[in-house]
């Protein structure tokens, strides 16, 4: 068995793959726990954007304590992904605690900080600009773990001195697991960091030093599918020993988990949304970014790089409306679930086939244009009906990542279908309706726990 693990932003999955005929691995069993893992930042208050790394884990032992006991026995290797860009600080002997549970040894985070995640904006733009300038083929943003780091050096450095390790929280885990004295990193994940160069492989280490950066933070940095080390014990009944690879990037993962041709393109919505092409082997990207660009070039697997239009915003703009319509619910003295809110305007909006309502749902800004928000244009009396609203509102999600890859470009690279993935997607047939909509080719869906599978396929394919 190969075991595929991802550390979502809202989720933890995982998947148990085994071999089948002709080489290929087939998905047995697979869970998901939801983290509930956010949390307040007092130092950079609603800018900021943390999560509990002890809740974040837990949800990871309650996933692998429901798989079944005697596959994990079976499994040989380990796969892990997780949210990109974010960065978590842990003391190098202190990391974790191992204690025994129901289904064996599993540690616990000690000596650990929040995660501050991806959507994290405390670095405003005029902070941005006051940093040095990145010798790197991907512009610097904020939620960037260097950029995080260099908003502690700068506004509170003592945070920094009670840490002497820092990785994406997937890093953590495989460090955690292998008891790497020295965090690794992939370099899917080293270049969402920021003020790293995916041609040498190598950290802008001479420009970080002249500014005072804490160099000594930053991972050793290895190739997507090596293996980082082997499990010190025998976790949750995976045998002490078990191969355990470099942590990818969640993204990466879940295009592995499906796209199979050049000619394919991927969509993925989870809580952010990207769509994606191959680009032709060989390909170099440019030296300096293209700040004004909407499409960003990924490391992906074997130097091969993937040309993405990466939303900020995805499942996490319909969570927000519907964390809207309960706030409102409750100023009118009325409790509903949100859970139930959210299949009510699904069914509202699959009664309405159209509506003229125009919105642009870029609420959380996009890193090419962040100071451009959201706008609801169109606005008639007709229109205002709760499906009307989410009809166009989903519209409006599918619509800003055509907009930032057009479906022209889609064909003048040869695009033939679309691969469809992510938890948003899987789960929104409203979605998935105007997907079919704006993109003129085929589409095929995949699960909600694409990224799991696809790091577990990492690992066996290189078994």
């Amino acid at each position: 068995c190969v075991l595929g693990i991802d550390l979502g932003t809202t989720s933890v999955k995982a998947a148990l793959l085994v071999g089948a005929e002709r080489g290929q691995a087939v998905a047995e069993s697979c869970c998901s726990r939801e983290t509930q893992a956010h949390t307040s930042s007092l130092e950079a208050g609603p800018q900021g954007m943390e999560q509990n790394v002890q809740r974040i884990i837990r949800a990871l032992n309650e996933c692998l304590a429901a798989l079944p006991q005697q596959q994990l026995q079976r499994v040989s290797h380990i796969g892990i992904s997780g949210q990109m860009h974010g960065i978590v600080f842990w003391k190098k002997d202190k990391g974790c605690k191992w204690t025994e549970c129901g289904t064996g040894p599993t540690f616990e985070p000690e000596q650990v900080s929040h995660l501050i995640t991806w959507q994290d904006s405390r670095c405003s733009p005029t902070f941005l600009s006051s940093l040095p300038l990145p010798q790197s083929h991907i512009s610097l943003a904020t939620g960037f773990g260097c950029a995080t780091v260099y908003w502690y050096l700068k506004k509170s450095p003592d945070f920094l001195k009670s840490y002497d390790a820092a990785g994406t929280i997937h890093d953590y885990v495989v460090a955690m697991l292998c008891d790497l004295k020295k965090p690794l990193m992939s370099v899917q994940n080293a270049a969402s960091w920021g003020y790293f160069n995916s041609r040498s492989k190598s950290w802008n280490t001479d420009i970080l030093e002249k500014s005072g950066f804490p160099v000594h933070l930053l991972p050793e940095v290895g190739d997507p599918g090596s293996v980082a080390g082997r499990t010190i014990c025998a976790w949750h009944g995976i045998p002490k020993g078990a191969k355990v690879g470099i942590a990818l990037g969640d993204f990466q993962c879940s295009v592995y988990s499906c796209l199979t041709e050049r000619t394919d393109a991927v969509l993925n919505i989870s809580t952010s949304a990207q769509l994606t092409i191959s680009m032709p082997l060989g390909f170099q990207p440019p030296e300096t970014p293209d700040p004004s660009s909407a499409v960003t070039y990924f490391p992906y697997f074997n130097g091969d790089y993937l040309a993405v239009a990466a939303s900020l915003n995805g499942g996490n703009v319909l969570a927000t409306f519907v964390d809207m319509v309960a706030r409102w619910t409750e100023e009118l003295g009325l409790q509903v679930q949100e859970s139930a809110i959210y299949t009510k305007i699904i069914k509202a909006a699959l009664a309405q086939n159209d509506s003229k309502l125009s919105v642009h749902p870029t609420i959380f800004g996009e890193r090419h244009i962040p100071e451009q928000l959201a706008s609801v244009t169109n606005i008639a009396v007709s229109d205002l009906s709760l499906g009307h609203v989410t009809r166009a509102l989903c519209r409006g999600i599918v619509e800003n990542l055509c907009s930032m890859l057009p479906v022209q470009r889609l064909m003048e690279m040869g695009v033939r279908r679309i691969l469809g993935s992510g938890s948003a997607l899987a789960r929104n047939e409203v979605l998935r309706q105007e997907v079919e909509r704006f993109l003129p080719f085929p589409v095929v869906y995949g699960k909600d726990v694409d990224a799991a599978v696809g790091a577990a396929m990492v690992m066996f394919h290189r078994k």
